[in-house]
């Protein structure tokens, strides 16, 4: 088959032919590719970071956000059959750890990820325990259906915070930030307010429907928020970016008891953080990871199949699988949102 992969541990990824994958365990399953994107992970190991380099052991298929077809299952599968659509979970919990048992496998204490522990998506087939499938309605284009696990981002960070009638203020405009921006929308936001350096992202937020767009590194966020909410200050803060100063200049933007919710992944694991600021705004701070499993996946699929939440505004961009590396390199100039790899056809 066909497959991107991590060849050596250098810059760059590598397409050639490799062996199809093969059901091995009882609840495999095995899926044809139809359409994958591309994550900032996926960037990242392919720049070859330091993140990557502690994590990723070449030679490895990358990959992670797809949707398929159902081809072959292992005997011990029950709720897929070939011919289903589906999506896939990138946290492969363990299932029986204190975690899984409880609710939470999407923070599993011994858990996999997808195209970074285990050979990903970017190739024709994958083979996955059927633990992690979502079984997606024919209805949903394919190529919103792929991005349905950083659409979950979204929705799980959201879903923190009650959303209805408050001044929600969005820090980074990439495409989770973006789709951030219809999730709040259909939750009830009264107003949204995005921060983003980039013009072309900042362009995409306002497509989507932003009420304030801020360029933080020409003007002042905390005083274009307050000026927008009459002093008010935002409500909620939605830390999409992963930046330091975009955390603590949305913080200060936040009103006394306001909230924060946080999905972005920092540079290097301690940062300056205004720790008094936060005390004496009594502020609830909410960190995010993952995606419910599978809460989450569910309303993304509902707002998708019944065509309550937008995001063609997200998804900007699409190449073949052999050209993947226009691909990469358009998501590395920071001018586009989702970048969907078309890998067969159904």
């Amino acid at each position: 088959m066909r497959a991107v992969i991590k060849k050596e541990r250098a810059p760059g990824l590598t397409f050639q032919m490799m062996e199809e994958p093969q059901i091995v365990n009882p609840q495999d399953v095995k899926i044809k590719i139809l359409k994958a994107s591309i994550c900032g992970t996926d960037l990242h190991i392919y720049k070859w970071d330091q993140w990557s380099q502690e994590r990723i052991k070449p030679p490895q298929i990358g990959g992670h956000e797809f949707v398929g077809k159902v081809m072959e299952i292992g005997p011990a599968v029950k709720g897929v059959k070939p011919g289903d659509y589906v999506a896939c979970e990138t946290h492969i919990p363990c299932g029986v750890c204190y975690l899984c048992k409880t609710g939470n496998m999407h923070v599993c204490s011994d858990m996999k990820i997808l195209g970074v522990h285990r050979d990903g998506v970017f190739a024709d087939y994958v083979v996955v325990p059927e633990v992690v499938l979502w079984k997606v309605d024919k209805s949903i284009p394919l190529e919103y259906a792929s991005v349905m696990e950083p659409l979950g981002n979204a929705i799980h960070t959201l879903s923190y915070v009650d959303l209805r009638a408050k001044n929600v203020l969005i820090t980074g405009a990439g495409p989770i930030g973006a789709m951030a921006i219809a999730v709040a929308k259909i939750s009830g936001a009264a107003s949204i307010m995005v921060s983003e350096v980039s013009e072309y992202r900042r362009n995409m937020a306002q497509s989507l429907g932003a009420d304030l767009l801020i360029n933080p590194a020409q003007e002042s966020l905390q005083d274009k928020v307050n000026s927008f909410t009459n002093g008010h200050g935002a409500d909620v803060l939605i830390e999409m970016s992963g930046n330091v100063e975009a955390l603590n200049s949305g913080m200060n933007a936040v009103r006394n008891c306001g909230q924060i919710s946080i999905l972005g992944v920092f540079k290097d694991a301690r940062i300056p953080f205004e720790m008094n600021t936060a005390v004496f705004k009594n502020l609830s701070i909410f960190t995010v990871t993952g995606r419910k499993m599978f809460e989450t996946w569910h309303q993304a699929e509902q707002w998708l199949k019944y065509r309550k939440i937008d995001i063609s505004k997200v998804v900007t961009h699409s190449f073949d699988l052999e050209d993947f590396e226009k691909g990469f390199e358009l998501m590395a100039s920071g001018k586009s949102g989702k970048i969907v790899l078309n890998i067969n056809k159904d």
